[in-house]
């Protein structure tokens, strides 16, 4: 994919963070799961089990310094249904991969479907408004993109390490997820608004550029 035709058909990205955790973002860029072990110091087997094992519940981390931060559960990727959709690595090893990156949305149905899920229809999200065109211009060479939800499991649609392409490399006619992989520092000069969402719906604007 050209990365003009990347930014002409999808302008806005959405990232789906915990309620509240927009002054952290800004202060220390939207960080992967591993990237935020790392901020939070976490290590040894804690940090095994929260980046390389299934996660049914999300995760509440503290820190002397930088505060409480939240790691989301991975509720539609259990084991077992994952195991049939790998080709080439371990459940511990695609875990680990999608850790390592940070993820954004081109459309808000997805956006619309998670906030409206069960586990999360009756709390409030922050969602990362993104300019596609910033993001991308600071940094292209850690951009990922993929055709397929990672964050589900579906044996009818087998997944590796190749399936986050470069944006050149992209050739599918459809785009389902824009990843960069560890973090994304300068976060808060690609998002034009932060807007509060709660059951599906916009409730209202958190913050503005």
């Amino acid at each position: 994919m050209e990365v003009d035709r990347l930014i002409g058909q999808y302008g806005e990205l959405y990232h789906m963070a915990e309620a509240g955790s927009w002054p952290s973002i800004q202060e220390h860029g939207l960080l992967s799961t591993s990237a935020l072990l790392d901020l939070f110091q976490i290590t040894g087997e804690r940090r095994r089990v929260i980046e390389s094992e299934h996660r049914q519940e999300s995760v509440t981390l503290h820190h002397s310094v930088h505060g409480t931060a939240v790691v989301r559960d991975q509720k539609p990727m259990p084991p077992e249904r994952l195991r049939p959709c790998l080709r080439g690595l371990s459940e511990q090893e695609w875990y680990r991969l999608i850790n390592g990156m940070t993820f954004f949305w081109p459309d808000t149905t997805p956006l619309s479907w998670m906030n409206n899920a069960p586990p999360y229809r009756t709390r409030s999200h922050d969602v990362l408004v993104v300019r596609t065109r910033d993001l991308v211009s600071r940094y292209h060479d850690q951009v990922r993109l993929s055709d397929q939800n990672s964050g589900s499991a579906n044996k009818s649609l087998p997944r590796g390490r190749d399936l986050f392409k470069t944006i050149e490399g992209f050739k599918a006619p459809y785009l389902r997820e824009l990843a960069v992989i560890y973090s994304v520092p300068e976060i808060r000069e690609c998002v034009s608004r932060v807007e509060e969402w709660r059951g599906g719906e916009r409730r209202g604007i958190v913050w503005r550029s």
